[in-house]
């Protein structure tokens, strides 16, 4: 290969690494502000819902606190944007399978399905070790610095937490392609926006969950924000969307579901009325 040819392989692909990595970039920085700033507007505009279903009520996120999780934010999606990256250019190198075409409903479905349950596991081993006393100030005591949690808690870590959490992507599509899955591109949005979605959603502050929820088999299983609330004040609670390792291994905090039943059939304060001004 000529010196010339040389030099243009290698602009190329200096250019295809930045545009890689500028994509991560924009797609999970606007990930993070759509779902945190969506329900932010929420919460606001339905203000006497989220005070009547606010989970600490004697305890409010300050100034400090956004500033601090909107900061460490940026970096956490810094973080997220170079494994976008490796997993892109996994891609273009064949380490990694991944279909950008149409796919089956049912493929779709078991892939989803696969790769929640999949990180729902991940997720439940990391945070425990993250909280073993020799890892915790390192990894994970900057998350818990948001006693009171907001939707804006989500991506709060630390530069090394940030990278525990986002190493499952790359390593499951690793794994998978070694078995030769080719993981369809619409079941890793799918599970990207759902993982997004659901971790603001924990952080909410309030209950987001309808009454009945913790007492109904069909969704018992289902984690709500009062479980992972609970996790910043009391530090039990390590599942991420669902609660079956937490009551397999004894995490679950004994008045869950006591706590989120209170929260849910608490009745709206009334609000002050107006006192009439005496006839003249």
């Amino acid at each position: 290969m000529t010196t010339a040819a040389t030099q243009s392989a290698l602009e190329y692909a200096v250019s295809r690494v930045a545009d890689h990595f500028m994509f991560g970039i924009y797609f999970d920085l606007s990930r993070y502000l759509i779902a945190a700033g969506v329900l932010t507007a929420f919460l606001l505009v339905f203000r006497g819902f989220a005070e009547a279903r606010r989970i600490q009520r004697g305890r409010r996120a300050s100034r400090t606190d956004y500033l601090r999780e909107i900061g460490s934010s940026m970096r956490t999606v810094v973080v997220y944007a170079f494994v976008t990256l490796a997993i892109l250019v996994g891609r273009e190198t064949g380490v990694i399978l991944l279909s950008i075409r149409e796919a089956s409903l049912w493929t779709l479905v078991w892939q989803i399905g696969l790769i929640v349950i999949a990180h729902d596991a991940w997720f439940y081993w990391a945070h425990r070790a993250m909280h073993h006393k020799r890892l915790f100030r390192a990894t994970h005591l900057h998350h818990h610095k948001s006693r009171t949690p907001t939707p804006w808690t989500a991506y709060s870590f630390t530069m090394t937490e940030a990278v525990i959490e986002v190493a499952f992507v790359p390593v499951f599509l690793f794994i998978t392609s070694q078995l030769g899955i080719a993981y369809a591109g619409y079941a890793i949005l799918f599970f990207i926006w759902h993982q997004m979605i659901r971790n603001v959603m924990a952080h909410a502050g309030s209950e987001l969950f309808p009454a009945g929820w913790v007492d109904n088999p069909w969704t018992s299983w289902i984690s709500t924000t009062t479980h992972h609330d609970l996790h910043h004040s009391s530090g039990h609670n390590f599942g991420f969307y669902f609660t079956f390792w937490d009551r397999w291994m004894g995490t679950e905090h004994p008045r869950y579901r006591e706590a989120f039943r209170e929260v849910t059939t608490r009745r709206r304060e009334p609000q002050p009325q107006p006192v009439p001004e005496p006839a003249e």
